[in-house]
């Protein structure tokens, strides 16, 4: 495992990659993970999570915090995190604001990002194997089938919940696979990242003000419930996960790139920038909303662009953006690894 950034400066872009991993994971089509892939900084993050294991515990438990700290790579992990905490009450607002008032130049930045990414994995990658070919294929045709499937209805019951967590959570540790956008296809998207989260901001609110009358509000409490059950299925989801990655990292490091580029791949059907949103609607073809009047996200509607049109090139510009946005973090994360060295 790499050392730990220790200068300033690279403090700082640690927590600004989790800005970026976090605004990363809360929009649909988009993973985390690409962003710690083309950053220089995913199999430390890797590794790390992979430490969080029962000598991490036994540390923990036993008043050796300095050792733990050091046992799991700490000082990076928490940085990390903590740019991805400030990203869900910040960041993430600023994106959902450009997205509902500038979608397609968003989706566009967000589309030549993925290609940026993988330019990014290709051009390093040497073992072009029947194997490894048969593996990008497979990881393409999965990441295409994934946009392609219809989303089931919401379901809250705590096992299901959990079970979300687990899955969701996967866009932090597999690059190309984007959690939100399964958590839509699991029909609780909303349900878990809208209507919990927004329970949380108003008991947050009212514990300020020292209002405690939430604890009578069924829908209140039962929402909590939800997150709390959500958020404890995606702690064993990221080190389930991490553990997993890790072992077939160190053993099939070839193979295991081969299927990232194929998610990633797969994964520009989901931020295709042209595409009309499809909402949930009940029998009678009347729009469901969510707890916020919300209108609930059901699927996209993919079409080619209209080439006489002037946003199409704009567009056009946005995705080549992205592409240099990409470039710029490969930049940098390659900067990073010379320095900690």
């Amino acid at each position: 495992m790499q050392q730990s950034t220790r200068t300033i400066t690279d403090r700082i872009f640690l927590i600004i990659k989790g800005l970026a991993m976090g605004a990363a994971n809360k929009v649909p089509g988009v993973s985390g993970g690409v962003v710690a892939f083309v950053a220089g900084f995913y199999e430390e993050f890797i590794y790390s999570l992979q430490k969080i294991n029962f000598k991490a515990f036994k540390l923990f438990t036993n008043f050796r915090f300095k050792s733990f700290w050091r046992y799991i790579n700490g000082r990076f992990l928490g940085l990390l995190i903590l740019g991805m905490l400030i990203s869900y009450f910040s960041v993430s607002k600023i994106l959902d604001y450009l997205i509902i008032h500038y979608e397609l130049y968003v989706w566009a930045c967000f589309f030549g990002m993925i290609i940026g990414s993988i330019y990014y994995i290709v051009k390093d990658f040497d073992d072009w194997s029947r194997r490894n070919i048969l593996l990008i294929t497979l990881g393409t045709i999965v990441g295409v089938a994934i946009s392609l499937l219809d989303p089931a209805k919401e379901n809250d019951n705590l096992i299901f919940v959990f079970i979300c967590g687990i899955i969701g959570v996967s866009g932090m540790t597999l690059p190309g696979l984007s959690g939100s956008f399964i958590l839509i296809l699991l029909g609780n998207y909303v349900l878990l990242l809208v209507d919990s989260v927004n329970a949380l901001y108003d008991t947050i609110a009212d514990l300020v003000r020292w209002d405690l009358s939430f604890i009578e509000n069924a829908k209140r409490m039962r929402l909590l419930k939800v997150l709390v059950v959500f958020s404890l299925g995606s702690l064993m989801g990221l080190v389930t996960w991490s553990h997993f990655l890790g072992y077939v990292l160190k053993r099939y490091k070839t193979a295991t790139f081969a299927v990232i580029i194929g998610f990633i791949t797969g994964s520009l059907g989901v931020v295709w920038p042209w595409k009309n949103k499809i909402y949930k609607a009940d029998t009678l073809g009347n729009t469901l909303l969510d707890a916020q009047g919300n209108p609930i996200l059901d699927n996209y509607d993919r079409f080619f662009p209209d080439v006489t049109s002037l946003q199409t090139y704009i567009a056009l510009v946005y995705i080549l953006v992205g592409i240099g946005i990409v470039l710029w973090l490969e930049w940098y994360g390659k900067k990073t690894i010379k320095t900690s060295k």
